[in-house]
């Protein structure tokens, strides 16, 4: 902690904390052996939350720590997002991008999560800007409440990681995975995508200018025009 020389207390304290977690994750799902369990099961999400005897959210970040020298997992992204859209917790060993300011994309399916009657796990294979294709799951929690006036804190989960691991995963099963198929365009935010074409952009992007022509209904009101 001293050498991270860190420039306030609260900040020191937060690393603090973050480390206490990660010692903690690491005594009750011990690496190898949570490391063998998770190829075992194929990476199946409750299976390992009745083995370890974990909750699905503590299953899902330790399967994002998995990078030891020599002896490493499957690189996943994790993340925790309320249903104001804010991110919660977020820890990845991937090159997903998460938008650090604004919301997210609303094609991602971890929103969709919100949506379910159950904590039922849904899949899609999608496609950032750079051309990387991911294997996207998701699924939502409730915190119990402690009385009857406290209202229930509701959050998704999402963890994924590059389509090219699919195969060791059980929620792509199923999932169209050949080169012909179509991934979900997703974008990190709509103020910097370059997607000119998505019909659930709310914001143009920062370098593009709108353009609204009177003569034209579409879904979005406007058009983008590359800012000179």
């Amino acid at each position: 902690m001293a050498d991270a020389r860190f420039r306030t207390q609260s900040a020191e304290s937060i690393a603090r904390l973050a480390l206490r977690n990660f010692f903690a994750g690491s005594l009750l799902l011990p690496y190898e052996a949570f490391l063998e369990a998770a190829a075992a099961s194929r990476h199946d999400i409750q299976r390992l939350s009745h083995q370890m005897d974990a909750s699905i959210e503590q299953i899902c970040h330790r399967l994002s720590t998995l990078q030891r020298a020599g002896s490493k997992g499957i690189p996943f992204y994790f993340v925790k997002i309320d249903r104001a859209g804010n991110v919660v917790k977020r820890h990845s060993a991937t090159r997903f991008q998460f938008a650090r300011f604004g919301g997210s994309c609303p094609r991602w399916n971890v929103h969709q999560a919100f949506e379910q009657t159950t904590d039922k796990f849904i899949s899609q294979i999608a496609q950032m800007p750079d051309g990387v294709k991911y294997l996207c799951v998701a699924s939502s929690v409730t915190k119990h409440t402690t009385d009857y006036k406290t209202q229930a804190r509701r959050y998704a989960l999402g963890f994924g990681c590059e389509a090219q691991y699919a195969d060791a995963i059980v929620y792509a099963d199923g999932l169209a995975l050949d080169d012909r198929a179509e991934p979900e365009p997703l974008g990190v935010n709509c103020r910097i995508c370059p997607r000119d074409n998505c019909d659930q952009r709310a914001f143009p992007a920062i370098n593009t200018t709108p353009f609204i022509d009177s003569r034209e209904r579409g879904i979005v009101p406007y058009r983008a025009k590359a800012a000179r």
